[in-house]
């Protein structure tokens, strides 16, 4: 991924070098195997979808992969003007594009408001353009609704979170809606599962796993909680 300078200087640096690697690593028992269960791509068609942006793709498609009735996880690019975005464009902060994730979901096991849930245990919802080290408007908290029913749920869910006094600052994840999702390069689909020594995924993709599914314990998948490794 691309990160930035801050990140680099107040961590180990030589380390989060390589955070860009595209050579898949080897697993190590600790990891899940997310690809065990998964449909086949024809079969995807059933599923609803939802699109979310929050940051790096790779550590949101973890989260998700490891909710229970979510059946795939895409990573991918939305919200921006230029037509089939590559990896390197979109890191530019160029294309108004930001790092999305693509769920497809069995809407009778877990339901759009749940799906919002998972999303704000996942994020600091406060933070403007950018999830953790990761800064840029190609990092932004994005809910793309699809329809009506989604964008008010998610108003709503956010309305509730401000009335809240949880945070301390206004929330930023913007509402927009859905217009093109576009799927990332094959190396960064499952990035997390393949890519368990890579010093970014140890140093922040897991954490923030970790993180989440603490919070969400009741929505995890059987084998899939990292909570306690």
């Amino acid at each position: 991924m691309y990160k930035s300078s801050l990140f680099l200087l107040v961590s180990l640096s030589l380390a989060f070098a390589n955070c860009t690697a595209r050579k898949a690593e080897s697993k190590h028992p600790g990891m899940p195997d997310v690809s065990s269960d998964k449909p086949a791509a024809g079969d995807l068609g059933k599923y609803h979808r939802a699109t979310f942006a929050a940051g790096c793709f790779w550590c949101e498609e973890a989260v998700y992969e490891s909710v229970k009735g979510v059946a795939e996880v895409i990573s991918g690019y939305s919200g921006g003007s230029k037509l089939n975005p590559t990896y390197e464009e979109v890191g530019s902060g160029s294309t108004g594009h930001a790092e999305s994730v693509e769920v497809y979901y069995d809407s009778s096991v877990v339901d759009y408001p749940t799906l919002l849930r998972v999303y704000f245990a996942s994020i600091d919802p406060t933070q403007v353009n950018g999830q953790g080290p990761d800064m840029g408007t190609q990092y932004r908290s994005v809910i793309f609704y699809r329809n009506d029913t989604e964008k008010a749920l998610a108003e709503r869910y956010i309305s509730e979170l401000e009335s809240s006094g949880k945070y301390s600052r206004p929330i930023a994840v913007q509402i927009a809606p859905f217009t093109k999702f576009w799927p990332a390069e094959g190396y960064h689909q499952d990035y997390v599962e393949h890519n368990p020594g890579n010093p970014y995924v140890q140093h922040e993709s897991l954490p923030r796993l970790r993180r989440t599914q603490k919070q969400i314990p009741d929505l995890i998948k059987p084998g899939r909680s990292l909570v306690g490794q």
